[in-house]
C-alpha cells in the first residue's frame, strides 16, 4: 500500500530552518518543471483546478492536485494532495497533504526572496490577509529578517485575530515579536518595511500612496491574470522579482496587466529565484529601493519540499 503523509507529518519534516535553505539549494539545480494545467471548473464560484508536474532526470517525479474555491466558507479555500513517484521506474512512493506542502513551501520561498530583496535591516512584517497562509508567512519571514513587529489586517478582524492567535501558539513563535491586528490599512502599509499580501482580491489592496521608499512587498495571493493586490502606481515605482519569469508573465495579474498598460516596464522585472539563489543576480541594490516579489507558485518548490519529507521518513 502506498503510503500517506498526514499534516502533521510533512510539517514536521519541514521546519522553515530546513525547508529555506533547502529550496536555495534545489533553485540552483537541474529540475523540470512545465506550465501547470490550470482550469476552471465553474466560473460562477471562481473555483479552478491546477495540475502542477515536476521531475528530476535522475530522482523523483511528482504531481500536485489542487482545487481552489474562493467562495468557502467553513473549509479552506484550497485542498491539494501530492503523489510522488520515482523518476526512473514510475512506481509511485507516496501521497503527501498537498495543503500544508503548499503552505509550507510558499511561506518558504517568500522568505527566501525576502533574504534577497527586503533591506537587510527591516523589523516591521504586515501581513495583508488573514486566510490559512497568512501564520506561515509570519514565521517563515521570521528567519531570514530580524522582525520584531508583526501587524495584520484583513475585511475581517474576527479572521484577523484567529490568525493571530495561530501564529503566537506556534513552537517556532519568538517570544519578543510584538503581535496586533490593525484597522487602517494605509496607516499600517507606511509603517512596515515589509508587506505580505496573501488574498484572492481582482482590484489592487495595496496602493501606492500607501507605500514608503525602501519597502519590500511579497505578493503571494494572486494566481490568475485577472487577480491584483498592488495598484498601477506602485508597480511603476518597483523593482521587481518573481519565483519564475514563465509563470509569472503568464499567470500575474500585477505582472501581465500593468506591462500590458505600460505601467511595468519588462526592464523592471530584474530576476527570478533561480537567478538569485545562484548568485547570477544579488537582490536589492539600495535602501531606498521599492521592491516587489511576485510568487504564483512552481513545481520545483512541491518537489523540493516533498523529497525532504520523503527523506523523514
Amino acid at each position: 500500500m502506498i503510503p500517506y503523509f498526514t499534516k502533521e507529518q510533512v510539517s514536521t519534516a519541514l521546519p522553515y530552518a530546513k525547508l529555506i535553505p533547502a529550496l536555495q539549494q534545489a533553485f540552483t539545480e537541474e529540475m523540470i518543471a512545465p506550465r501547470r494545467h490550470a482550469h476552471t471548473l465553474s466560473e460562477a464560484d471562481s473555483s479552478s483546478l491546477l495540475l502542477m508536474p515536476v521531475w528530476q532526470p535522475q530522482g523523483h517525479l511528482g504531481v500536485k492536485l489542487v482545487t481552489v474555491a474562493p467562495k468557502n466558507i467553513d473549509v479552506p479555500t484550497v485542498h491539494a494532495i501530492f503523489v510522488l513517484f520515482d523518476t526512473k521506474t514510475g512506481a509511485p512512493l507516496a501521497l503527501m497533504d498537498g495543503e500544508e506542502l503548499t503552505l509550507l513551501r510558499t511561506a518558504a520561498a517568500s522568505a527566501l526572496a525576502s533574504s534577497y530583496a527586503s533591506r537587510s535591516n527591516a523589523q516591521h512584517l504586515l501581513l495583508v490577509g488573514n486566510g490559512s497562509l497568512a501564520p506561515h508567512i509570519a514565521i517563515a519571514h521570521c528567519h531570514t529578517r530580524a522582525i520584531t513587529d508583526i501587524s495584520i489586517w484583513g475585511r475581517s478582524a474576527e479572521k484577523s485575530e484567529a490568525a493571530a492567535r495561530v501564529i503566537r501558539e506556534h513552537a517556532e513563535f519568538p517570544a519578543h515579536i510584538r503581535l496586533r491586528v490593525v484597522e487602517d490599512l494605509a496607516i499600517a502599509c507606511y509603517a512596515a518595511d515589509i508587506i505580505c499580501c496573501a488574498t484572492t482580491s481582482k482590484t489592487p489592496v495595496v496602493l501606492g500612496d500607501y507605500v514608503k521608499a525602501g519597502t519590500h512587498l511579497d505578493l503571494v495571493g494572486g494566481f490568475k491574470p485577472d487577480m491584483r493586490e498592488v495598484d498601477d502606481v506602485l508597480m511603476s515605482r518597483a523593482t521587481v522579482f518573481v519565483d519564475t519569469y514563465a509563470g509569472a508573465l503568464a499567470e500575474a495579474g500585477d505582472i501581465t496587466q500593468t506591462l500590458a498598460n505600460g505601467s511595468l516596464l519588462k526592464s523592471a522585472i530584474v530576476a527570478e529565484l533561480a537567478e538569485l539563489c545562484s548568485g547570477k543576480h544579488l537582490g536589492r541594490k539600495a535602501d531606498e529601493e521599492i521592491t516587489v516579489f511576485k510568487s504564483v507558485g512552481t513545481a520545483l518548490e512541491d518537489l523540493c519540499a516533498a523529497n525532504l519529507v520523503w527523506g523523514n521518513r
